[in-house]
């Protein structure tokens, strides 16, 4: 939390954009160490990794901690992350989404679900798993009671990898979980969380192997990926200074118009979830308050409803690559909130959600290998649980830009269905800490 070189987020943006070029440049070298190192490396990995590492190294920061003119220690943080979340984000889904084939997304199948759902399941019952397999080895750290109980704080880890933060918000109000001791938990949160999108994206440079292994049958993928790109060939053309006004005007007046809805939506439903007599029903529904949650769907719902218009022409002058320069800035300033040290403090919680993680993924690797699923839908559907919709569409235009709303629509879903889950596995945890 001390302070690090650079504070003011100027410079701090200035750094992270010099890390992306070098990515780039590195990354377009055509042979020699750079040649080989990016065949086993992707580009998309060390984008997130270099920010991860000047943070490491104290250069800069997510927040910190200063000390006034009193003497007293205040708070303070950059606000890169909120802008690339809250600005880019959803003016990268619109321009990534407006040359979307609906149709095709649909003709991926019933697979993308089930990975989903699979991600799901391995959330529920990988807490209680994990609980009982810590407890033979380290029984105190699985312990506390009341509302220091060890399993209380594990149920906004699962709120957050099922849904999001509004569930994992919701989570921390169903189970009083100790607000001093919180903070463990959303370390362990980033910490993992952040450790597993690392290993998807290194996957991502394996696809084919990966695919070849599983047995995975990629054809509707590639159809739509073959789709995506002869249309873009169709509709090509130098672009102009009027075409990117455009562009930027299509996406930003489209983020402003959810911001703007975002608003009213969110106050509306807090109000009426804030009505309902059910405590239960409080909670499930609690993300509908999410401004976030109606940001990204909004975005993403005028994105879809302008492929069907003369918008989608703008894929011919690069509105996906300008979508994909804005999620690279998005995924720099997620690396920025990676501190790899971070690692060995606490070990004994971190060690419980890696556990928790790996029985997620080994779930989702064996229902891949026995339903013959692409490591897309493997990648992306672990993705809409764990990150969230700040982090699936990442991993799926990794794939390529075409694919990111299918990131989008899983992830929104997850929302959806987070806090029900969550409290599943929590009454579950609860359980395992018990025997």
């Amino acid at each position: 939390m001390t302070a690090p070189t650079f504070t003011n987020d100027a410079i701090v943006f200035g750094i992270l954009m010099i890390s992306l070029g070098f990515v780039f440049y590195t990354e377009s070298k055509t042979s020699g160490f750079w040649h080989k190192f990016y065949k086993i490396v992707p580009g998309l990995f060390m984008a997130y990794f270099i920010p991860a590492i000047f943070t490491t190294l104290g250069v800069i920061a997510p927040e910190w901690e200063t000390v006034n003119a009193t003497g007293e220690a205040v708070k303070d943080k950059s606000q890169l992350y909120y802008v690339a979340s809250r600005f880019l984000l959803p003016a990268a889904l619109v321009l990534m989404t407006l040359s979307i084939d609906l149709k095709a997304i649909f003709n991926l199948g019933s697979k993308a679900l089930i990975m989903f759902f699979t991600g799901t399941v391995g959330i529920i019952i990988g807490g209680p798993i994990a609980i009982l397999l810590i407890s033979i080895f380290s029984p105190e750290t699985v312990g506390g009671a009341g509302f220091d109980a060890v399993w209380r704080g594990l149920s906004t880890l699962a709120g957050s990898w099922i849904g999001g933060g509004a569930n994992q918000t919701a989570m921390l109000e169903i189970y009083q979980y100790n607000p001093a001791k919180y903070g463990g938990m959303v370390f362990v949160d980033i910490v993992v969380a952040n450790i597993w999108m690392a290993i998807l994206l290194i996957g991502i440079g394996k696809k084919d192997k990966i695919n070849k292994w599983l047995k995975a049958d990629t054809s509707a993928i590639e159809e739509l990926k073959e789709k995506v790109s002869s249309f873009t060939k169709g509709v090509k053309r130098n672009p102009t200074l009027t075409d990117f006004m455009i562009m930027l005007a299509i996406a930003f007046g489209t983020v402003g118009f959810g911001h703007f809805s975002a608003k009213y939506l969110g106050s509306f439903f807090n109000e009426f979830v804030a009505s309902l007599s059910s405590e239960t029903a409080k909670n499930i529904f609690s993300f509908l308050g999410s401004q976030f949650f109606w940001l990204i769907s909004i975005s993403t719902i005028v994105a879809i409803i302008l492929s069907f218009t003369k918008a989608k022409n703008y894929e011919g002058a690069g509105a996906s690559k300008l979508g994909s320069i804005f999620i690279y800035i998005l995924v720099a300033t997620i690396g920025m909130k990676m501190d790899l040290g971070m690692i060995f403090d606490n070990v004994n919680l971190i060690f419980i959600g890696i556990v928790w993680m790996t029985i997620h993924a080994g779930l989702l690797i064996l229902v891949a290998k026995l339903i013959k699923a692409p490591y897309f839908f493997l990648a992306v559907g672990s993705q809409a649980n764990v990150g969230g919709a700040a982090s699936a569409p990442i991993v799926a235009q990794a794939f390529h830009p075409s694919l990111a709303t299918v990131g989008v629509l899983l992830a929104v879903f997850g929302y959806a269905i987070g806090t029900v889950g969550a409290i599943l596995c929590t009454i579950l945890m609860e359980i395992a800490s018990k025997i």
